[in-house]
């Protein structure tokens, strides 16, 4: 199988409730020495298309959308590509739709030319994901998983054929998935967390939006103990 994951690891802020955080990002491509499929770009695009090389980009998968993963993700779908029509799609879940459309909105307002602003307007991604849905990629499999919680659209990917499940921010090394600590609906994360590891094989590697790689097993193990997050967060 030549099939091969490559990380890039890239770092910027972002900004939740009037409040910036500093964070480091994993942007997985997964391909071969023809095509790729990236996701979550993140903050640096020539980081990123560097990586990629002359390979073509087929998709671009966000596990969630958050500003971090969509202030690169246009240069990243072009690839350097100059016609529109040769840029790669850009997929994400219908229930984020909202959070796409503030941030290019927010774009738009800082264009000075009126088209341009438009165009951002009116911008709306490729592929909307959906539970159950797959992409296809030198020769494997990527399976969406619909996770809400860490946002409403949340997903993760999962490749059997690669052993990886590509968790986003729903799930870190240790502990659901953040921004800066802080989250949007925690006992709907922990639900989603819960539900996707159960089934799937204890050593199947998990590769997170944040931070170093686990594992389903270790995950596992810790998911009751995360409780107690959402219910001292109830109390506050």
């Amino acid at each position: 199988m030549d099939v091969r994951i490559e990380q890039v690891v890239t770092s910027g802020t972002i900004t939740l409730d009037e409040t910036e955080y500093d964070v480091e990002s994993n942007t997985y491509i997964v391909g071969d020495d023809d095509e790729v499929i990236v996701v979550d770009p993140a903050y640096d695009a020539d980081a990123i298309l560097k990586e990629v090389g002359e390979r073509e980009v087929m998709a671009v998968i966000l596990t969630d959308g958050n500003e971090h993963h969509l202030n690169v993700v246009l240069e990243v779908a072009a690839a350097g590509e100059e016609d529109e029509d040769n840029f790669a799609p850009i997929a994400l879940h219908r229930a984020d739709r909202l959070l796409w459309r503030d941030f290019f909105s927010r774009l738009a307002k800082e264009e000075d030319d009126e088209d341009d602003a438009k165009a951002l307007r009116s911008l709306e991604p490729d592929i909307w994901l959906e539970d159950g849905g797959v992409f296809e990629i030198a020769g494997v499999q990527l399976e969406i998983v619909h996770t809400p919680g860490h946002s409403p659209g949340a997903v993760c990917v999962i490749s059997e054929q690669l052993g990886v499940l590509f968790s986003g921010d729903t799930l870190h090394r240790n502990r659901p998935g953040s921004i800066g600590g802080q989250f949007e609906d925690l006992r709907k994360q922990l639900n989603s967390i819960g539900a996707l590891l159960t089934p799937l094989p204890k050593d199947l590697r998990v590769l997170p939006g944040q931070g170093e790689e686990t594992t389903v097993g270790e995950e596992d193990a810790r998911w009751e103990s995360w409780g107690e997050l959402a219910r001292d967060g109830e109390q506050d």
